[in-house]
């Protein structure tokens, strides 16, 4: 190990590299999903991403436990919460995934759909096992941490954003979710001078590069699903960056079932350590290009991915190219 890295306690060589394995499995979902890119097919692209992360996560010496996944059993035939994956053998794990973010993405052949998976080793890191609402959420990278608060208005938060980064507000790109529930956020951010980067669909890919100082996005604002809400927030735990969030319900039985996952406190602003916190793991591939990663890509007997992995025991980013050889677009294997 490099001088100065830590290793979760109690790891062995195998734990402290077993992030390339997760790697794997989502550079294999999305070799499968890769397929069904343009075809118009969102359905079968999911199902393609689903299936083939259950069989990568299934080969791994591990007793992993879905805390994030398709939805609950009687919805999701596979990768449903609470479904037991692995060999069985070695550590107790928590896992979340999102196979295809931007089904619609890949299926239109649009920018930014990715495949995700994040991971905790239990007794050594914990992920939160988010209700199915919504969640408002505020996500800037390292230079930027403390310096914001959710609870003030947008566009005093862009201004202490931009003095935060050496910048004028009129250089300053916030991403946002492309809907209509954001038209007051968009015309709010505009009037400051603020530029904005609508995304079509899936604020997660966006959320992600929010955190890289290179990739051209300052911050993510506005409402999105609540477990892309974790699964950002762990690789916000793992960049340094900063995320806020509160709940957001659309009716009573989503805000009851929260009130009893989370002891009532469902209306308190949500800081990354109450999303995941402790020795916790990032992968993300890119299916499509877009804002974080370069899609799959298809030469002669072979394809190219471009992934990105990063740990917060050791605060390392990494950024993978991998070739795979005898890939083609109607015949993946794991």
């Amino acid at each position: 190990m490099t001088k100065g890295q830590r290793s979760p306690k109690g790891a062995t060589p195998a734990d402290r590299y077993r992030h390339i394995d997760f790697l794997r499995v989502t550079e294999e979902a999305a070799l499968s999903a890769s397929k069904w890119v343009g075809k118009g097919k969102r359905d079968e692209a999911d199902d393609a991403a689903c299936s083939a992360m259950r069989v990568a996560l299934n080969q791994m010496d591990l007793k992993a436990r879905i805390v994030i996944g398709e939805g609950e059993r009687d919805k999701a035939p596979m990768l449903y919460i609470g479904e037991e994956l692995g060999s069985g053998e070695g550590p107790e794990v928590q896992i979340a995934v999102d196979p295809l973010e931007g089904t619609n993405l890949c299926a239109n052949g649009t920018p930014n759909a990715i495949s995700v998976l994040a991971a905790a080793v239990e007794g050594e890191g914990w992920l939160m096992h988010a209700p199915d609402c919504y969640m408002d959420k505020l996500v800037v990278g390292q230079e930027c941490k403390g310096v914001v608060d959710i609870t003030l208005p947008p566009r005093v938060n862009v201004r202490l954003m931009a003095k935060a980064l050496g910048k004028d507000v009129d250089e300053m790109i916030i991403g946002i979710l492309d809907r209509p529930r954001h038209e007051a956020l968009i015309n709010e951010l505009r009037e400051t001078g603020c530029r904005v980067h609508l995304v079509p669909d899936g604020d997660l890919s966006v959320a992600i590069a929010a955190l890289d100082p290179d990739a051209g996005v300052d911050g993510l604002m506005g409402i999105g699903g609540a477990p892309e809400g974790v699964l950002t927030a762990v690789a916000v735990s793992c960049t340094g960056g900063d995320m806020q969030a509160r709940l957001v319900f659309t009716n009573d039985e989503q805000r009851a079932r929260a009130e009893a996952m989370m002891d009532g406190k469902v209306d308190r602003v949500l800081k990354t350590e109450d999303l995941a916190r402790g020795s916790v793991v990032f992968c993300a591939t890119g299916i499509t290009s877009g804002d974080l990663l370069k899609g799959v890509r298809y030469r002669r007997g072979f394809a190219l991915t471009e992934s990105i992995v990063m740990r917060s025991a050791t605060r390392q980013i990494r950024r993978i190219e991998t070739t795979h050889q005898d890939a083609l677009p109607n015949d993946h294997h794991v």
